[in-house]
């Protein structure tokens, strides 16, 4: 069972980040900006550490996080300069975020994706290791991560890695190096003068609002549906498990917690996966999103010569559900509806729109809702 008991949850995570610096690289991304957003209204004090946000327009600039956390530009590929400013600022908790997350992209850029996925995953756990302010680093990975055999159980924390792209394959890869530091270095068995609670945790298809990367389904919807334009679909057949970016970032930063309560326990690889319920076809989702913003409609773009892309992955999230008391809340039409409405905030065009505000509303409201179905 977790160390938090259920009606204490919320409570203790907003405590145990308090006034605790926090260390995340790609806190410019989507994942990276709103879990930078749930710390600072926590009260954590904040360092992010990133390139410039990889699209225009963004989370991170959306919200003008910049002026809530501690901004460093910076390459995780860059060891000297992240050793710096780990030795600047000597976080007591690490989330590593940063990464290449297209699969296209891995096929057109596979040296960049290895050099950022693996040798950028190096450099963070190099930067912990050197630096003992450390007590908590959580590896944030893929699903994708896993040997898919496209089989219709889930995948459990212990199955094999793989990957058939660049973009999987070096998600595989890092997770070797992250079970290299962690029986090498960070384990209370691998040395006696120093643990570090150390994790993995893998999450599937995450959607909500500011999300505007390339080759994602919701990101592509919302350009064509603003713009009136029909949405092109690549593989409407193919399932994926779908979930709202704060269901993982919630295991994430309960993670965190339980591995600065006891580190030996909670150490090792997790799985932060949707319900059955959410598994859903691309083209399903495009309907539902297409009812939930009002209006549009889909084409069917698929291309029999296009690069290999899984069709089906799901993950088991027993070891979550025991260990940490954690599973998805919201439903599928309880996500998709929260992703739309940012978006329609976002493009409302009034000049009084807040979406930090926005963001901590959508927050919040989910902190009611775990609350009140846990």
């Amino acid at each position: 069972m977790s160390f938090l008991k259920r009606d204490e949850e919320l409570t203790l995570l907003k405590t145990i980040y308090q006034a605790k610096r926090v260390f995340i690289s790609g806190h410019t991304g989507f994942k990276g900006s709103w879990l930078a957003l749930w710390l600072a209204e926590s009260g954590a004090d904040v360092i992010g550490y990133s390139l410039d946000p990889p699209t225009d327009p963004n989370n991170f600039q959306a919200t003008e996080l910049q002026d809530k956390i501690t901004h460093i530009r910076g390459d995780v590929c860059d060891l000297n300069c992240l050793l710096e400013a780990f030795r600047r600022y000597q976080p007591e908790f690490v989330f590593h975020l940063a990464a290449q997350p297209i699969v296209r992209l891995s096929y057109n850029e596979p040296k960049m994706t290895f050099d950022t996925n693996v040798g950028g995953t190096v450099n963070i756990f190099e930067a912990v290791r050197l630096n003992p302010s450390v007590k908590v680093l959580v590896n944030i990975t893929s699903d994708k991560c896993y040997e898919n055999k496209e089989w219709v159980w889930g995948y459990r924390e212990n199955d094999p890695m793989g990957g058939h792209d660049p973009y999987s394959a070096s998600k595989g890869c890092a997770e070797l190096v992250f079970n290299a530091y962690l029986n090498s270095f960070f384990s209370s068995s691998a040395t006696k003068k120093r643990s570090v609670g150390t994790a993995s945790a893998r999450a599937g298809n995450v959607i909500g609002g500011g999300d505007w990367g390339v080759d994602r389904l919701v990101p592509d919807c919302i350009r064509a549906l603003h713009r009136g334009q029909t949405i092109g679909i690549r593989n409407p057949h193919a399932i994926r498990p779908w979930q709202h970016v704060l269901e993982p970032l919630y295991g994430y930063l309960q993670l965190g917690a339980a591995l600065r309560h006891d580190p030996q326990r909670y150490s090792g690889a997790w799985n932060f996966g949707s319900s059955n319920s959410s598994h859903l076809t691309v083209g399903e989702m495009a309907d539902r999103l297409i009812q939930y913003w009002g209006n549009g409609s889909w084409k069917d773009l698929s291309d029999p010569q296009a690069p290999h892309e899984a069709t089906l992955l799901k993950l088991n999230c027993d070891k979550a559900h025991a260990e940490l008391n954690w599973r998805g809340v919201l439903t599928i039409d309880e996500c998709l509806l929260m992703t739309a409405d940012w978006y329609k905030e976002f493009y409302s065009g009034s000049r009084m729109k807040n979406m930090y505000q926005f963001c901590v509303s959508q927050i919040r409201k989910y902190e009611e809702t775990l609350a009140s179905r846990r």
